[in-house]
């Protein structure tokens, strides 16, 4: 009869849970490094657009804009607005090369994701990350999408291809511009690979935040042109619009 914990269960509770939180430096208590205090403050997304997360006063509303012109892409998943702590915890991943953060923020997100398929949302056959274009790769030194969908492939196991789109143009950054301003900006800004095979197969987009939509809507429509069936969203968090909160 052995009584004693075997020492591998011993080193990884070790590891796991005597750590601090990445948000606060106090101890995480949890089995990642996160407290349970900033979890909670965490801007969760409850009421949003069923089709495009857009942040809505009720729950299981379709915003005016998804009414009006339905998106090339079937929905978007997204834990939260993008609001305090969550924006800052984002920009030190992206800017900062805090992959920690990034790391975390893709568990969790990975967390909501298989919630969503034990509820029935169908599981999409291969992740695709938004491609960064060249010069800001090389300025940046890596694509938080791709390292987000990387993440998502290895907890969800899920096939991940950086190959099928890509983004020969560079153009301008789309934080800088308004919506009408997006929508030229990306008019040719991507492709799909040659050889990429897509007929019949749902895929999902992967990126960090979700602001006018208008990459996701350009990058779905091209997708769907290849022979997509279907093309969901994953990201991290999605804006409001402007003025909205």
């Amino acid at each position: 009869m052995h009584c004693q914990q075997n020492i591998k269960t011993l080193v990884y509770n070790w590891l796991n849970i005597k750590q601090n939180c990445l948000l606060c430096d106090e101890p995480a208590q949890q089995a990642y490094p996160l407290c349970p205090a900033c979890e909670h403050e965490l801007p969760w997304l409850d009421e949003q657009c069923t089709r495009c997360a857009l942040p809505l006063p009720m729950r299981a509303l379709t915003c005016g804009q998804c009414s009006r012109r339905p998106p090339p892409f079937e929905r978007v998943i997204a834990p939260w607005h993008y609001g305090y702590p969550l924006d800052a915890a984002i920009s030190r991943f992206k800017h900062r090369s805090q992959w920690p953060l990034g790391r975390l923020l893709a568990d969790l997100l990975a967390q909501a994701l298989q919630h969503r398929y034990d509820e029935g949302l169908t599981k999409p056959d291969q992740l695709l990350p938004v491609p960064l274009a060249a010069r800001r790769l090389r300025q940046r030194g890596f694509n938080q999408a791709a390292m987000l969908a990387r993440w998502l492939s290895s907890q969800l196991h899920i096939p991940c291809d950086e190959r099928v789109l890509l983004r020969p143009r560079d153009t301008a950054a789309q934080q800088t511009l308004d919506a009408k301003a997006r929508w030229r900006n990306l008019r040719q800004a991507f492709t799909v690979a040659p050889h990429a095979t897509l007929d019949g197969r749902h895929v999902a987009l992967v990126d960090d935040v979700l602001t006018t939509g208008a990459t996701a809507r350009a990058l779905a429509s091209l997708l769907r042109k290849a022979g997509a069936r279907r093309v969901d969203v994953y990201c991290l968090a999605r804006t409001p619009r402007p003025g909205q909160g």
